[in-house]
């Protein structure tokens, strides 16, 4: 199932007036994916581990790896579509729109573990998502007052705050249909030449991937011991 799906089409008129129960639902589904793993999916938490050792407890290295690992399984739309079918049995969106956010999130997720941060904490877990959104949309949104800071202030704000995971679960619908509904032109023409139509979706997630990370590594400062 790809982003250019009837059902894509149809989710895309429902999320401005989505209740903020119903995508804060989604976004603990997600996250609860993305830390905690599945089946076919191990979570953050042992993908950073492993790889840690993997590669003699350097955290850089490890973070590098992982960003390439995840940006090609972004780019693998069989991959993420079965990983977003999960996701699809419980809320009932796109498998590629929900893989692809389970993808970006573990990413994230293991970025912030190996730089020293508790993934157990709320704003933490808050600042994750939030770099879903990569640099110019949170910088928009924070200039509009729709958020109180950056994902860095976020995850080491005082204390949490309740309204900002509705802010943020609605807001990364929003986003992740607004990509969905760019790509359906590409979708359309794979339909007749789906090699094309599959490498312009399986780049688009790359890439956008590859922005999530890049962000991601700047909010998560290393909180480590020296």
């Amino acid at each position: 199932m790809g982003f250019g799906s009837d059902i894509g089409k149809a989710l895309m008129t429902q999320v401005p007036s989505m209740a903020p129960g119903v995508a804060v639902s989604l976004l603990r589904s997600v996250l609860s994916f993305a830390i905690d793993g599945a089946p076919n999916l191990p979570g953050a938490r042992h993908a950073a581990s492993k790889t840690l050792n993997r590669k003699g407890g350097d955290v850089d290295s490890s973070i590098t790896y992982l960003v390439g690992e995840h940006v090609a399984l972004a780019g693998a739309q069989g991959f993420v579509s079965n990983v977003g079918g999960l996701m699809t049995a419980v809320v009932g969106i796109p498998a590629n729109i929900s893989g692809v956010a389970i993808v970006q999130a573990r990413m994230v997720a293991s970025i912030a573990h190996l730089r020293g941060y508790d993934l157990d904490d709320q704003r933490v877990r808050s600042a994750v998502m939030t770099c879903l959104l990569a640099r110019s949309e949170v910088d928009q949104l924070v200039s509009k007052g729709d958020l109180p800071s950056s994902p860095m202030g976020i995850a080491t704000a005082p204390v949490s705050d309740p309204d900002l995971e509705k802010t943020v679960a609605t807001r990364i619908l929003q986003v992740l249909i607004g990509q969905a509904a760019g790509k359906q032109v590409p979708q359309f023409i794979g339909r007749r030449i789906p090699v094309i139509g599959g490498g312009i979706a399986a780049t688009a997630d790359g890439v956008t991937t590859w922005n999530v990370a890049r962000y991601a590594k700047t909010q998560f400062p290393s909180r480590r011991p020296r």
